[in-house]
């Protein structure tokens, strides 16, 4: 499939040579963290850069009205709590284990004099970032322009680019479980509309579901509803940030 919107994220751990995961081994500390604990807050001092090694990670920030929304989940070899690495500011996010989990912890200023000597993996987080950056941007329109069902197709869709195991009977199997509720944090929606999207898709013989557990039987087909189902004419903003949000770039 050819969609721009949802490229898988980059495994950056696992694309590093033995010799550089080595050396960044030393720069830092392994540290444990039980599932549902929180690793930082909002506020806090952005002083270090996690590699998830094992387990799943939840990225999220808190609404004016304290609502949580989920940017993105975390699995072994990705990247989180950079943003703040080239001056040290204060987190803007949270990040809590939906896992018991173990990571990485590099110092900033460690890490910083180290990229300053390695262009390619340095050159790689800027890959990654990039990416991540994409994917927010794209979350933005969509939540503007698509009605719950195509944001819900959307959501799967990434989530089996980096996610998804091909199944001996058929259809790829997300190698992660959600809540309808985690869904819904994710794309801006409630739980009962994410619940009725599932609902609709699962009618169409587009996916199954097991516990928490998502099986996609044709994401080919279900790709192909993310541009036929709308709920009418776009909104002004929705038109404004087709023309000034370039898509291709």
């Amino acid at each position: 499939m050819d969609h721009a919107w949802y490229s898988a994220p980059s495994d950056f751990w696992g694309s590093l040579s033995p010799a550089v995961r080595t050396d960044l081994e030393q720069l830092g500390t392994r540290t444990r963290f039980r599932k549902h604990e929180v690793m930082f807050r909002a506020g806090s001092d952005g002083r270090d850069v996690y590699v998830l090694m094992s387990g799943r990670v939840k990225v999220y920030a808190l609404s004016p009205a304290g609502r949580a929304v989920t940017l993105w989940f975390c699995l072994p070899g990705e990247v989180f709590g950079l943003a703040e690495m080239a001056r040290s500011s204060p987190r803007t996010v949270f990040a809590e284990a939906c896992t018991d989990a173990e990571v990485l912890i590099l110092p900033c200023d460690r890490l910083r004099a180290r990229l300053m000597s390695d262009a390619a993996t340095a050159m790689q987080l800027v890959d990654m970032l990039s990416s991540r950056l994409r994917q927010l941007s794209d979350a933005m329109l969509n939540l503007i322009a698509d009605d719950v069902n195509t944001r819900v197709a959307k959501l799967l869709l990434r989530l089996h680019a980096r996610y998804g195991r091909a199944q001996e009977t058929g259809g790829f199997l997300l190698d992660l479980p959600l809540t309808h509720q985690e869904m819904a944090d994710m794309i801006g929606t409630t739980r009962q509309s994410v619940s009725s999207a599932v609902t609709h898709f699962r009618q169409q013989g587009l996916l199954t579901t097991t516990g928490h557990r998502f099986r996609l039987t044709d994401p080919e087909r279900l790709a192909e509803t993310t541009s036929t189902v709308h709920t009418g004419p776009k909104t002004v903003a929705a038109q404004a940030c087709e023309s000034n949000i370039g898509l291709g770039s």
